[in-house]
């Protein structure tokens, strides 16, 4: 399994980083970003990844065996990187950030884990950390699938969490769709939940294809992604880790963060908008009274896309948005 980083040599570049740095990488994937990262830090700096992904930290260790002990891998969720690093490497001053926010081809291509619509066999799983777990035990609500959440969330759960991660216009149908499907039979598989969501676009387009389009997009994609995001509770983790980056860096040192949809990209872009700010005061308010002092500078003032021979050579790449700050 090989998987793709995307914006590789602009996320690297803008970390300005220099012999010897220090660097975590949060979401290390296949170690693209990790690798680059360690032939610029070279030949003594070190890198702490982690990923929640326990197929992406076995290969990431096959790729990255050559670096020696300059790499620390942990299979954990960025959100408790702050732990690792005072538990076990507060001696190292750390001099770049990177996280990449997207979906790696370890998760899309396992069939144990229901993440893509194209599998339609696969259980609706969509847990980043865990594996499928068929033994019937009862699950905690953090450790809850896919499945769980569509069989057993109220109606007006289910319309929340496809309006709200989904950007899904259609929240209202396919919740009453999704409540009636249950009734007659669980969710088990994702050619379960595809065939909801189409039953829906099909009434709602008028529709006599077999699959209706939405756009270019097959009408599950913001179903599944609504879905993925609740089931791995990513906005909170993204907007846990973020505050934690910037106690861990050191000053003048570099954040870099890859989103791959316009929720993540919102909640990074307003964060360094915040963050950059001397005073947050409402506008209304005469004199200063929060007390807020900026820290950190932007370095991107617009995302950094890809260039258009990156998206014809890895197409997953198109949605991608870099936005780098630096710290004060």
């Amino acid at each position: 399994m090989f998987h793709k980083s995307v914006l590789t040599r602009e996320a690297v570049e803008q970390l300005n980083l220099r012999p010897d740095d220090n660097v975590i990488d949060g979401t290390v994937g296949g170690g693209g970003h990790a690798e680059a990262i360690l032939d610029l830090t070279a030949p003594k700096g070190q890198l702490i990844g982690c990923d929640l992904d326990p197929a992406a930290v076995a290969e990431t260790k096959q790729r990255l065996e050559r670096y020696g002990d300059r790499v620390h891998l942990f299979q954990e969720n960025f959100r408790n990187i702050h732990s690792i690093y005072v538990e076990q490497f507060p001696h190292l001053p750390i001099r770049g950030f990177l996280l990449d926010l997207g979906l790696s081809s370890f998760e899309l291509s396992d069939r144990t884990r229901g993440f893509s619509f194209l599998t339609p066999d696969a259980p609706l799983d969509m847990r980043f950390g865990q594996p499928n777990d068929r033994s019937g035990r009862r699950r905690s609500r953090k450790e809850r699938t896919a499945a769980d959440i569509l069989n057993t969330a109220t109606r007006d759960e289910l319309y929340n969490i496809l309006s709200e991660y989904g950007q899904e216009t259609n929240s209202n149908h396919l919740a009453d769709e999704i409540v009636r499907q249950r009734q007659k039979q669980k969710f088990e598989t994702v050619g379960d939940l595809a065939a909801a969501v189409l039953r829906v676009y099909t009434y709602k387009l008028h529709s006599h294809t077999k699959q209706p389009r939405v756009g270019k997009r097959h009408p599950a994609t913001k179903v599944f992604q609504a879905l993925r995001i609740a089931v791995n509770d990513e906005l909170a983790s993204l907007a846990a880790v973020m505050p934690s980056a910037l106690t861990i860096l050191q000053p003048g040192s570099r954040l870099a963060i890859i989103t791959f949809h316009s929720l993540e990209d919102r909640l990074v872009k307003e964060y360094f908008r915040r963050e950059s700010r001397d005073c947050i005061c409402p506008p209304e308010t005469p004199i200063c009274v929060c007390g807020h002092r900026a820290q950190i500078r932007l370095v991107t003032k617009k995302p950094i896309t890809p260039t258009p021979a990156e998206i014809r050579e890895n197409p997953r790449s198109r949605s991608a948005q870099l936005r780098v700050v630096e710290k004060i």
